[in-house]
């Protein structure tokens, strides 16, 4: 039998044929819903709450007094125009020393001899996981101007210099290199995808190795480097927790921060912190769309339809320059922060007169760890961040299991317009996230405001993007013969899918709900508008303690964040190791 008439025969035998005519509207329909309930709904309302007079808290949703006013003060004020060039300003910095970070990571790591690349490429990618806020507030340790850890080393040592990282400079520089991984994982494979023929001839040519670099590499991947650029330009852009950090002691406001301070003012200001949402919205969506421009273009194609090698330039002596050029970038993001934490958590002042009283022991104890876990509110925003990731991850799951394989397993009508629905939310921060459900619910009685549902449902929303990315690649490596082949034995569609396709998916979908629940975890935008006494999560928990200036609550407390996180972390990737031996035992 052909592989022709194998293919007509599961086809007229698919159970699912008849039915599907009948089932795929109603199954298009329910996921559009769903999503229209999760995205366009709370847009329209942001959009509502931008275009009219009346405040949900003290009006409700029965007056609609349509009004342009919020959105020309918005344009006219200069509060706002500050806000926005801080804003870029910051992440433009933040952006520039991002692509010179991740660019010389890439090029260290896929094309010379450095030692240990593997190290270097797994510690390139760990401030990923470190949640903004928190890093935020370990630069704040070592960087205040007056009692910062740096400053202090810096006069027992006799250096007559000071840092200051509640400046433009420190967002600058925190942002860059902790977002320097977004530009590596676009510029390492691109490199790794090269034709090293291409720079071979312009060494045969007469030019330097340095000359080629930065005449025929970096030139070549151009188009990686500015999708990189950009998606770090739009994920700086919708943080709060940095600016929060960094920029609120020294007033100097960006978009999010300005947005949740109209929130905080009395009365609050809801219709004017909606107008500068979309606002943001705006500027996020321009820049994804221009994202996704350069990653469709097709005009520096460097991949050949020979087989190839990346070519691993021989540094010679260099190469432990290199890699410790690499240790030094790990020792600044990682080590550095981590000690800072510990040093602020576990003393009880964190003024330290000299080098000797650094190391005075009975300075030390838990006295912070002891205070934070005296307030009741810590427990109860453990249990919460864990049961709203639990949430989020188990609907998030099955949402994105489902858009995934209709748009990457079925020719349903209507898919072209699943995929759109559940792509919006890339261009939506996450603090439009929560202003948007705010204006959803907050003015129905009887509604999810004030639950840990709104909470979840909004995470959902924000990262169902990033989970159905993360699973489409699973779908893609499933041959669809599979399918076939249990249809042909009289399987219908729902068995096949439970039988064959989630059981071959099972470390892609394991590896989405963990992204979605580590997310989840760490979110802080969209969690501000969101929370109530009831429903704090440790992030907003952890802003409160910052804000409240106890420093040493707040380290505490942040380690105790990262190791709930680095468990997490770490119990997902057992199950995920897990979930991927037994869809090779299925397969």
């Amino acid at each position: 039998m052909t592989a022709t008439s194998t293919a007509a025969l599961a086809e007229a035998t698919q159970p699912a044929a008849v039915p599907r005519r009948l089932g795929a509207p109603l199954w298009v329909g329910a996921l559009v819903i769903v999503l229209a309930f999760l995205v366009l709904y709370p847009l329209l309302m942001l959009l509502f709450g931008a275009l009219s007079d009346s405040n949900p808290v003290i009006d409700g949703f029965g007056k609609f007094r349509p009004s342009l006013d919020h959105f020309l003060k918005v344009l006219g004020n200069e509060n706002v125009h500050l806000a926005f060039f801080n804003a870029i300003a910051a992440c433009g910095g933040g952006t520039i020393l991002a692509v010179a970070i991740g660019l010389a990571f890439s090029w260290i790591v896929v094309r010379t001899n450095t030692p240990f690349k593997r190290f270097i490429a797994g510690a390139s990618m760990i401030p990923l996981f470190v949640p903004p806020l928190v890093a935020g507030v370990a630069w704040s340790i070592l960087g205040s101007p007056k009692t910062g850890l740096l400053n202090t080393a810096f006069k027992w040592i006799g250096i007559d210099f000071r840092v200051d990282f509640y400046s433009m400079a420190g967002l600058i520089l925190v942002f860059g290199i902790y977002y320097a991984p977004y530009v590596y994982m676009f510029t390492s494979s691109a490199l790794q995808n090269m034709d090293p023929s291409l720079e071979e001839a312009s060494e045969v040519s007469g030019a330097s190795a340095f000359t080629t670099l930065f005449t025929v590499t970096f030139p070549l991947i151009a188009p990686a480097i500015l999708a990189g650029s950009l998606l770090s330009f739009v994920v700086m852009l919708g943080i709060y927790g940095v600016p929060a950090a960094l920029g609120a002691p020294a007033n100097i406001n960006v978009l999010t921060t300005y947005i949740f301070k109209l929130t905080a003012w009395s009365p609050p200001l809801y219709n004017t912190a909606a107008a500068v949402a979309i606002l943001l919205m705006i500027v996020t969506a321009i820049l994804v769309w221009a994202q996704q421009r350069v990653l469709m273009g097709k005009s520096f194609a460097t991949v050949a339809g020979k087989a190839f090698r990346p070519r691993s330039l021989n540094l010679g002596p260099w190469r432990w320059f290199t890699f410790g050029l690499a240790l030094a970038y790990l020792f600044v993001v990682v080590v550095l922060p981590t000690l800072a934490l510990v040093i602020a958590a576990f003393r009880k002042f964190l003024f330290i007169k000299d080098f000797e009283a650094l190391f005075d022991m009975r300075a030390y104890g838990w006295f912070h760890f002891a205070q934070v876990f005296d307030n009741p509110l810590t427990m109860l925003s453990i249990y919460n961040t864990l049961k709203v990731g639990v949430i989020t991850a188990l609907i998030g799951g099955a949402l994105a299991f489902a858009i995934g394989y209709t748009v990457n397993r079925t020719q349903v009508p209507g898919r072209k317009a699943i995929d759109l629905l559940s792509t919006i939310p890339v261009a939506i921060p996450g603090l439009v996230v929560g202003v948007a459900y705010l204006w959803a619910w907050i003015g129905l009685p009887g509604g999810l405001y004030g639950t840990i549902w709104i909470l979840a449902l909004a995470f959902v929303a924000r990262f169902i993007p990033d989970t159905v990315k993360a699973l489409s690649t699973s779908f893609m490596q499933i041959h669809k013969e599979l399918e076939e082949a249990s249809w042909i034995c009289g399987r219908g569609l729902l068995s096949t899918i439970t039988s064959v396709v989630l059981p071959l998916a099972r470390p892609g979908v394991v590896a989405s709900m963990t992204l979605l629940f580590v997310l989840a975890i760490r979110e802080l935008g969209s969690s501000l508008f969101l929370y109530t006494s009831d429903t704090t999560v440790m992030a907003v928990l952890l802003l409160d303690y910052y804000e409240g200036g106890n420093i040493g609550k707040t380290a505490a407390f942040s380690l105790v964040q990262t190791a709930i996180l680095a468990v997490l972390l770490g119990l997902t990737n057992w199950l995920a190791r897990g979930a991927a031996q037994g869809s090779a035992r299925v397969g």
